[in-house]
């Protein structure tokens, strides 16, 4: 064999991958992949020794003067063998000659593609090239032959974990969902107790009002007719303080009234959030949704946020009324915890804290048109629910990961909070879930259903 033959052949070199467990994250440049560059000035008898010498080699790559030219696989060299005269072409010619007459076509891909996705490039070509090795970058002028049946393999495994995981995570929902189901009926059982004893206490309120004014005005009536009390009648009345007693007997009737119609309104909104959905959605006023879930959250607002409140006219909303209510809450929720978290920081800084605005959510409800340059059909009527705070606003790596986590290819994610409310409204609802947001600005949330 020529010694000249050998600075044109760099002797093949087989890279095992990456020892670690592939994962769904895993990338192509992890599986074994082999450095075999050839010059096409080379003879192709002597590259086909070392094919031969090397059983495991899918190909070579192809570099004219030290840089890449492309790629030839085994399967294709020998098909120049069974050719007819393919035997006199393969001995006496280049390589360079060889690769100018072969049908070949190239899937050049970088070291950091995903498996799964190599997997989908490679379904995509053409039937008579689906055996063909792919060509990894793995560095500036640095390429790789990766065997397609390892990539098969490889991606085999990956799908199986995919489908674990799946599994996994519907168990998981469907130990939640039996947990929420049982949490509502056992919420909604409580508010039920309560809301009996609260019938009786308001039912007797209107009479206990009644009687207490006639009581008071028997006694004043007495006064009128018995001006001349004994001394032990006014003595008793100054030691209750009847003149303060008569006056402020009103004052707490009212505000018994008050705490029970507040409670009332606290429960029956309770009742409304643990509304178990049936198969079917059901007309429902999205309004007053949005106010039994202000009543639960009151508390978390603690004076420090100012709520702002925008009703619009709307119509009754089919939907699944406790879907909709978690939606809803999730994204409030999260509003107070980012003005939250803004008011704790700018404590610290009070020369900050003296200048900026006060914490504040604003929450719009209405009925608009999208136009056909929205992607939807010319005057489409939607209903409008926007949330929008003027808190820290996110970046835009944050903003990145929701989108992502809205998509469906991202299912084997993390289930975020977000992304659980974006399939009730896109998949359960027909409707869209969209947000902007901009960093010491604030974020807007907005939840568009169809009419």
């Amino acid at each position: 064999m020529p010694q000249e033959f050998y600075s044109l052949i760099s002797p093949p070199i087989f890279s095992r991958g990456s020892d670690r467990d592939l994962n769904l994250e895993s990338v192509i440049e992890e599986l074994p992949i082999c450095n075999f560059q050839v010059e096409i000035s080379c003879s192709s008898a002597e590259v086909a020794h070392f094919l031969d010498k090397y059983p495991l080699l899918p190909g070579a790559i192809l570099l004219e003067q030290g840089q890449f030219l492309g790629m030839i696989s085994r399967r294709r060299l020998l098909e120049f063998l069974i050719r007819p005269h393919g035997q006199e072409l393969f001995t006496q010619e280049t390589l360079g000659v060889l690769y100018s007459y072969a049908r070949t076509a190239i899937l050049l891909l970088p070291g950091t593609t995903s498996i799964l996705t190599a997997l989908q490039h490679t379904l995509r070509r053409s039937p008579e090239f689906l055996a063909e090795p792919i060509v990894v970058q793995t560095a500036d002028n640095t390429y790789k032959l990766l065997d397609i049946h390892d990539l098969n393999i490889a991606a085999w495994q990956i799908q199986g974990i995919e489908t674990q995981v799946r599994y996994e995570r519907n168990q998981a929902q469907m130990i939640q969902n039996d947990k929420m189901s049982r949490l509502g009926r056992l919420v909604d059982g409580v508010a039920h107790e309560i809301l009996d004893p609260l019938s009786f206490i308001w039912g007797n309120l209107t009479y206990i009002f009644n009687y207490s004014q006639d009581l008071l005005k028997l006694i004043a009536e007495y006064d009128k007719e018995l001006p001349q009390t004994s001394y032990k009648i006014n003595n008793f009345k100054q030691e209750i303080e009847f003149d303060f007693l008569e006056k402020d007997l009103l004052k707490a009737l009212s505000s018994i009234r008050t705490g029970a119609e507040r409670l009332k309104k606290l429960v029956t909104g309770l009742q409304n959030f643990c509304y178990i959905d049936e198969v079917h959605p059901k007309p429902v006023d999205l309004n007053a949704c949005i106010d039994g879930i202000l009543l639960l959250v009151k508390s978390r607002l603690k004076g420090e946020i100012q709520l702002s409140i925008n009703y619009g006219k709307l119509p009754p909303i089919s939907c699944f009324a406790g879907q909709l209510n978690q939606v809803i809450i999730n994204i409030i929720t999260q509003s107070i915890d980012a003005l939250i978290n803004e008011s704790v920081r700018q404590k610290f800084d009070q020369e900050y804290a003296n200048t900026a605005s006060k914490p504040r959510i604003e929450i719009t409800t209405e009925i608009i048109s999208l136009a056909a340059n929205e992607g939807d059909t010319a005057d489409s009527r939607w209903v409008s629910v926007c949330i929008a705070d003027n808190g820290p606003g996110m970046s835009p790596e944050s903003q990145q990961q929701i989108m992502e986590s809205f998509s469906l290819e991202k299912w084997a994610d993390q289930e975020t909070s977000l992304a659980m409310s974006y399939r009730i409204i896109a998949g359960r609802h027909g409707g869209k879930l969209n947000f902007s947001s901009q960093l010491g600005i604030g974020t807007e949330f907005k939840i568009l259903l169809p009419l």
